[in-house]
């Protein structure tokens, strides 16, 4: 028997995230320490006593979600906790992953999804960008939407394949809530606007990643320890240089998580794991079709960290 590590990305933040599991171990502050070394500023102060208005920024929330993945997964270990079979992540969460599988330095992380976040705010002005969920229709049905809704020149397109239902669109602020009304009238139960001015993961971000993909090329990365499947194609990942060029084309490429769900199950896990603060991932997960004899958890505090670490002991890597 096996399990996964899956690490969340954007969204999962809040004010105060991992306050009950800093008390079980001094390893969740230390981590946080060691990020705030390469970031210039108190990045556990932010995270603990906001506001949530900084916090929210795409610029210091994604050294915040992978600090706060990272220190859970240190966590998990000092409490005697076994080694993943497979890890995978959501969108920055992938970089999460690969720290976790020994491909990239911690500190080399913090320093490179600063930088992300920093370009993908810069390539679209805010207030221009915009992202919504479609809940309730097929795929199709929600790219149907966006190309309608993408008219003289503007984009929308659809980014992240989460669950049966739950679509992501992105683009430009106008396009997305034509889609919006597009996908209503296409039958959707939900289309609602998402708080966030990034259009993630859509082709608006292609000069972002341009940027990305220079700066990844004098990073050291190494061939993960345990398989690694990304989530741009939901296949396994070994290779260093191909994993620079993913981690560069992933930024203006869709979230193809359900997909990843299905992959990461059919390596024979019989658990996948969330680790990072709260319980997004989970409650995607348990929605994927097709994936059968596979638990569920998220490490979300110490109760949730307690039993997740009971069920594994003592069981063998596959």
């Amino acid at each position: 028997m096996s399990f996964a590590f899956v690490f969340p990305g954007q969204g999962s933040q809040s004010v105060g995230m991992l306050a009950s599991l800093s008390g079980t171990d001094p390893v969740v502050r230390a981590t946080f320490d060691e990020a705030s070394k390469v970031l210039g500023y108190d990045l556990w102060q932010l995270v603990q006593e906001g506001p949530a208005e900084q916090l929210n920024t795409t610029e210091r929330t994604q050294p915040a979600m992978l600090a706060a993945g990272i220190a859970t997964a240190r966590l998990w270990e000092r409490l005697g906790g076994g080694a993943p079979s497979v890890v995978s992540g959501h969108s920055l969460g992938e970089f999460t992953a690969l720290v976790a599988a020994g491909a990239l330095d911690f500190s080399t992380a913090i320093e490179l999804v600063k930088f992300r976040g920093r370009v993908m705010q810069e390539a679209v002005p805010p207030g221009t960008g915009a992202m919504a969920a479609v809940l309730g229709l097929e795929d199709a049905d929600v790219e149907a939407a966006c190309r309608e809704a993408s008219q003289h020149g503007t984009v929308v397109e659809a980014v992240n394949f989460n669950s049966p239902g739950q679509v992501v669109i992105a683009g430009e602020a106008a396009a997305v809530q034509r889609a919006i009304e597009a996908a209503k009238a296409r039958g959707a139960k939900r289309a609602l606007p998402l708080p966030v001015s990034v259009p993630s993961h859509s082709s608006l971000m292609n000069p972002a990643a341009e940027q990305l993909k220079q700066r990844l090329a004098s990073v050291e990365v190494r061939a993960p320890r345990v398989r690694y499947i990304s989530a741009v194609d939901a296949q396994p990942h070994s290779d260093p240089a191909g994993l620079r060029e993913l981690l560069g084309r992933q930024l203006a490429s869709p979230v193809r998580w359900r997909d990843t769900v299905r992959a990461i199950a059919g390596t024979g896990v019989q658990q996948i794991i969330e680790c990072g603060p709260g319980k997004v991932l989970t409650n995607l997960n348990k929605r994927v079709e097709q994936v059968s004899g596979v638990t569920f958890a998220a490490l979300e505090d110490p109760a949730a960290l307690d039993a997740a670490l009971n069920a594994t002991k003592g069981l063998p890597n596959a």
